[in-house]
């Protein structure tokens, strides 16, 4: 029969007769914490403002991905432009003839990445790691830099993070990479220098010489305000800016900012390494010379070692202008162009030399990306078996 307790309307029954069962004690059910529990899915645009969580990858108004797909388009149209003008079937025989040379470029890019490597760790201080393991991510990080659309600056986070994972202290590794960064373009500065007093040396044309030395002063103040800002406490504002640098890169690790000036004051301080640091980088530049000349050759242009030092230090300032452009798309090509016009070296000759210099980069930098996506698997699945045991 029905107590009274739960009865339908209409029959119910008196409780002394059907006495209604005890009372118990509610049991504590958690409230279900949708940010939390169950992560929300992408709201409307008409629900109001969304409060994000610090850590989450949330969309950001600062994000480079439209302006770097724009870039690829209009640089990729550019060389595309660029073949068809000159002459496509030229520059691919010329492109060929040179094949022979790709090989022994993409060890000379290898031996400049080892100099990299070596003057990098002289930045950093830490002689710890072994200098393999500082190839490999000097390597990693070249990658990144020159086939992804990062802006010059992805490959240097993943270096970092790399050097965390290897033992580094978060600081120490962004300070040395800040100091490697920072002598890196300071000898490219002196590289293009030298490129054009060799270049006034050979031609001296005074029409272009004002365009010339404003480029240089420019230049030179940007990596001397640089330089400066550094010693002045550029690293205490990064420091501050810790928690919108957070909002803007969810998976940096705050402990790589904390304590950064200090750790640079400390670098800079260690003068032996320091210019050691220099002479290797600078080295490292001049190698690349060597390519230039080599490539030129397999295609049959007689080219001086002065000629080449001179098309490559200007090819690689007009590489670095376009550094917001990924690859430098479109920006290589037109720098080799009007540099390899000084020397009366044709454009299509011009243009099969950056391809040449791109196939020894695909050549290098595909390699390093897998072994990027290697290191990364491979802490996942450290991590998921740790978890795993700990369970």
């Amino acid at each position: 029969m029905t107590s009274g307790w739960n009865c339908p309307r209409g029959k119910r029954f008196p409780d002394r007769i059907f006495p209604p069962p005890p009372l118990q004690a509610p049991r504590h059910v958690p409230r279900p914490r949708p940010d939390r529990d169950h992560p929300p899915a992408t709201p409307a645009l008409d629900t109001g403002p969304v409060r994000w969580r610090v850590g989450r990858a949330c969309p950001s108004p600062y994000s480079t991905v439209p302006f770097s797909l724009i870039a690829i388009i209009l640089g990729g149209g550019a060389i595309i432009g660029f073949i068809a003008w000159f002459g496509a079937q030229t520059i691919g025989a010329e492109v060929i003839a040179a094949g022979w040379a790709v090989p022994i470029t993409a060890a000379l890019l290898c031996l400049q990445l080892w100099l990299s490597a070596i003057a990098w760790r002289l930045s950093v201080g830490v002689q710890t790691v072994r200098m393999a393991h500082w190839f490999r991510i000097r390597w990693i990080r070249e990658a990144v830099n020159s086939l992804l659309p990062v802006a010059q600056l992805g490959g240097n986070i993943v270096g970092i993070r790399l050097l965390v994972h290897r033992g580094v202290s978060g600081p120490q590794a962004g300070a040395g990479t800040t100091l490697d960064l920072t002598i890196e373009a300071g000898t490219q500065v002196l590289f293009t220098l030298a490129g054009f007093a060799l270049l006034a040396a050979i031609d001296p044309d005074e029409s272009w010489m004002p365009w010339v030395q404003g480029g240089l002063i420019t230049g030179a103040l940007g990596i001397g305000g640089f330089i400066i800002a550094q010693r002045a406490g550029l690293m205490r504002l990064v420091e501050r800016s810790a928690g919108l640098l957070k909002r803007l890169f969810p998976n940096l690790p705050l402990e790589l900012v904390r304590g950064l000036h200090g750790e640079l004051m400390r670098l800079q301080r260690d003068r032996v390494a320091v210019a050691k640091a220099v002479a290797l980088h600078l080295l490292a530049w001049t190698l690349g010379s060597l390519e230039v000349w080599l490539a030129l050759h397999a295609m049959g242009i007689d080219v001086s070692w002065e000629q080449a030092f001179v098309i490559e230090s200007l090819g690689q300032a007009a590489r670095s202008a376009g550094f917001a452009v990924p690859g430098a798309l479109g920006v290589q090509e037109a720098g080799f162009i009007l540099v390899c016009g000084l020397f009366d070296i044709t454009p299509d000759t011009a243009i099969a030399l950056s391809m040449v210099k791109r196939a020894r980069e695909l050549a290098v930098g595909l390699p390093g990306l897998v072994a990027w996506q290697w290191a990364e698997g491979k802490r996942i699945l450290r991590r998921r078996r740790a978890a795993m045991d700990d369970l």
